[in-house]
């Protein structure tokens, strides 16, 4: 049984799934596509937009992880096999080196990976060179596709990518080397990952209250998209204002609909005034008095007020600041679990 994931990447997935479609038909095997447009609303290329090209792969990396996970429990599978390489596995490994997160060498190179109430995921071709795969698809004329994601020269991963193939370079068994040293690292009995639990939104696992692809989806959603980016404190710190400026608004407006409720009882609304601005022509029955201009002034300047009392201003908008969008607050391990070789420059997509 085939699982395929649509990020809803023009140029890249979009061929992907094209390949994936033919080696249906060829093994007559069922396939499964679930699109991030279905799942969650939008697709890589409109997040790309408004998240830009800096932290687009942290969204990737959350959604297609719990993409994988809804798809196996859909098709009620026992395992998911995923494509993963031993330059994949040595690329985390580095990763999580450079970045201090020692932890997550133990998940990053099992063979198998899976939390308690998850789906486990093994990876067949954890030892096997990305080349060796490339040139055996080659020579056995099998239907591959070898496109590079149009994101991908931005990922934190193309760092350790490129300090990879440099090392290898100088010693050609570094890949297996480093996947060794990952698997063998002795790691403090302190040194621990969260305890995994369920989002009390989505019912998917997390190791927070909220999983990450659910707080990403409220940035988004609200129009903040760097909320589920950056230290957790600050990310806190940003939807509590948000919230209090949508509650502002809405008081304000309760206020505002008061206001109006009791100037239409104590006086006469002029049919001849449209968005504060005077017709030429006045008749018997429509006409403009000098009471009517002043009762415009007078609605003016209660929103003036009402404005005033909630701290607000007629284009608020909640942003994060300089400080909020730095790139060490960046968490990079999120875009890591599902991002394979079919990232990279050579990939073999499965």
């Amino acid at each position: 049984m085939l699982l395929s994931i649509d990020e809803g990447i023009t140029g890249y997935r979009d061929d992907s799934l094209e390949t994936v479609k033919q080696n249906r038909d060829d093994y007559e095997m069922p396939l499964k596509i679930l699109s991030y447009k279905d799942l969650y609303g939008w697709t890589m290329d409109e997040i790309v937009a408004q998240i830009g090209r800096k932290n687009n792969c942290t969204f990737c990396g959350v959604f297609r992880r719990q993409a994988l996970d809804r798809g196996a429990a859909m098709l009620n599978v026992k395992c998911i096999a995923t494509g993963h390489n031993a330059d994949d596995i040595a690329e985390t490994v580095l990763m999580n080196v450079l970045r201090g997160d020692i932890a997550r060498l133990k998940r990053c190179t099992a063979i198998t990976t899976g939390s308690e109430g998850t789906i486990p995921r093994v990876k067949p071709l954890k030892y096997t060179y990305e080349k060796e795969i490339v040139m055996y698809a080659h020579y056995k004329k099998l239907v591959y596709f070898s496109t590079e994601c149009v994101f991908a020269p931005n990922a934190y991963r193309g760092h350790a990518r490129a300090l990879l193939k440099d090392m290898e370079k100088i010693r050609p068994s570094c890949i297996m080397d480093i996947i060794y040293s990952g698997e063998t690292m002795s790691i403090k009995e302190e040194v621990s990952l969260p305890t995994q639990r369920l989002c009390i939104r989505c019912n998917f696992v997390s190791s927070q209250e909220v999983c990450k692809a659910c707080v990403l989806l409220e940035g988004l959603n609200k129009g903040l998209p760097k909320l589920g980016i950056g230290k957790s404190s600050k990310v806190k710190k940003l939807l509590d204002e948000y919230n209090t400026r949508q509650n502002n608004l809405e008081t304000a407006v309760k206020d505002l609909e008061d206001c109006n409720i009791t100037d239409k009882k104590t006086s006469k609304t002029c049919k001849n005034i449209s968005n504060g601005f005077k017709q030429k022509e006045c008749n018997a029955t429509n006409c403009c008095t000098n009471k009517t201009e002043r009762n415009v002034e007078k609605n003016n300047e209660k929103l003036q007020t009402v404005l005033d009392k909630y701290s607000l201003e007629n284009n608020s908008q909640v942003k994060l600041d300089e400080e909020d969008s730095d790139d060490s607050e960046i968490k990079h391990q999120d875009e890591d679990d599902t991002c394979s070789s079919s990232c990279g420059r050579l990939g073999v997509g499965f």
